[in-house]
């Protein structure tokens, strides 16, 4: 079903109807959202119109069956992700719409688990995240990302910061802490690229590579387990809270998942943040005369940039729950939207504007509630390493292609540059 646009035709600047897409239809309406969008960072026309005119919409995606509502506001969307009445466990065995052929997320991972079968095992995967063990890491990442500039250096200008640094750092730092042969790594890399594909025809080398991942990480894990070392896996082997430990297959689906998660966000948000601060001059100049800043400019840029596409695992109601305007039925899919919680203007004034000066405020980067990122402060650490001593190492560090010359991912769930020419 499609209706008109209603009231004032008037096309004015920041209309979402200047983006040539067709206008939203009334609420009753089933939306198609492939969110494919991948024009730079700029922001997915179709996702701010929902959150503008709809902010509780029914969509359908391109894989899965149904459909899904869509929440978009913030406030909508820590209800969902923090209401017991909305269940993750309850997606495992459905064919839910979802962006990628085929599932990314495994049936034994704690993103399907609901509390308290969630908290048991956050608490365990917890111990080798506390503030020591990732303070403890600190000057091995420096160590890294020291190396890594210095190569960069060495080859001069331009230089592609994605290949010296982003594409690196991550995945030399959480293979380093889980301790995965250097030999392993990149077809390691290569797998984990292939589950997050969202061509059609790119599914059954998901599934394939999803199979191989997880049989890599059971004899790995089964290795450490028997033998454990001072690595991530082993503390994750022998972690126990009073008498429960991680099963084999839990263990296993948490070490994939850490490797995964642990590489993705960093590798593409180094790359995008430093795009970001290039392409924002006035911004980098205030980061660059208070570079002690650079935690708080950080949390605004992770706010501010879209660096992944559409949704990710939805819920689903287990009993009718009202939002807004809106009544979800018992048994209804829910996706939320972290990328358009971010852009809300009730909780972020002027969002669309990025603002190292805005006062910090809870993003929902790293998700929210109970399945918020337990590797979020390892991320973080990273990024602050990075693009701190990135800024100081060169201080006249610019673009050295035109914006628009900068190639994107049109691939995946991801939205990073190709490459990243650039110049000091």
């Amino acid at each position: 079903m499609t209706a008109p646009w209603d009231g004032d035709r008037t096309i004015r600047p920041g209309d979402p109807r200047r983006t040539g897409a067709p206008p939203l239809a009334t609420s009753d309406t089933v939306h198609h959202c492939p969110f494919d969008f991948a024009e730079g960072l700029e922001f997915d026309p179709t996702l701010r119109r929902l959150m503008t005119e709809e902010p509780v919409a029914r969509v359908t995606l391109s894989y899965g069956e149904g459909t899904a509502w869509l929440v978009t506001r913030y406030e909508d969307v820590r209800l969902v992700t923090t209401d017991r009445r909305f269940s993750r466990a309850a997606v495992a065995g459905r064919n839910f719409p979802r962006m990628t052929p085929a599932p990314i997320v495994q049936s034994e991972s704690i993103n399907l688990l609901d509390p308290p079968a969630s908290s048991r095992l956050r608490r365990l995967v917890a111990q080798a995240f506390t503030a020591p063990r990732v303070e403890a890491m600190r000057p091995a990442i420096q160590r890294i990302v020291d190396g890594l500039l210095d190569e960069m250096a060495d080859h001069g200008p331009p230089a592609d910061l994605v290949a010296h640094l982003s594409s690196r750092l991550p995945l030399t730092t959480i293979c380093e802490v889980l301790d995965i042969p250097e030999d392993d790594r990149p077809e390691l890399r290569r797998r984990a690229m292939a589950m997050m594909a969202t061509g059609a025809a790119t599914k059954e080398a998901a599934i394939q590579a999803k199979a191989e991942l997880r049989a890599y990480f059971k004899e790995l894990t089964q290795v450490r387990r028997a033998s454990p070392g001072e690595d991530l896996i082993s503390h994750l082997a022998t972690a126990r809270d009073g008498e429960e430990r991680l099963g084999p297959d839990e263990l296993a689906v948490m070490a994939m998942v850490l490797m995964m998660t642990g590489h993705d966000t960093s590798t593409y948000q180094l790359s995008n943040i430093t795009y970001t601060l290039l392409t924002h001059p006035e911004q980098l100049a205030k980061l660059r005369a208070r570079p002690e800043r650079l935690p708080d400019a950080l949390e605004e840029l992770l706010r501010f940039i879209p660096f992944r596409k559409g949704v990710g695992i939805p819920r689903i109601a287990l009993e009718d729950v009202r939002i807004g305007d809106v009544t979800i039925r018992a048994g209804d899919t829910v996706h939320v939207s972290y990328l358009a919680a971010n852009r809300d203007p009730a909780r972020f004034p002027n969002p669309d504007e990025l603002d190292l000066d805005r006062s910090p405020a809870p993003h929902m980067t790293f998700g929210w509630g109970v399945h918020h990122c337990i590797g979020a402060p390892l991320a973080v650490m990273e990024l602050r390493l990075a693009i701190g001593t990135l800024l100081a190492r060169f201080p006249g560090l610019r673009l050295a292609v035109p914006a628009e010359r900068v190639r994107w991912n049109d691939e995946s769930i991801w939205r990073y540059p190709y490459e990243l020419p650039v110049a000091w």
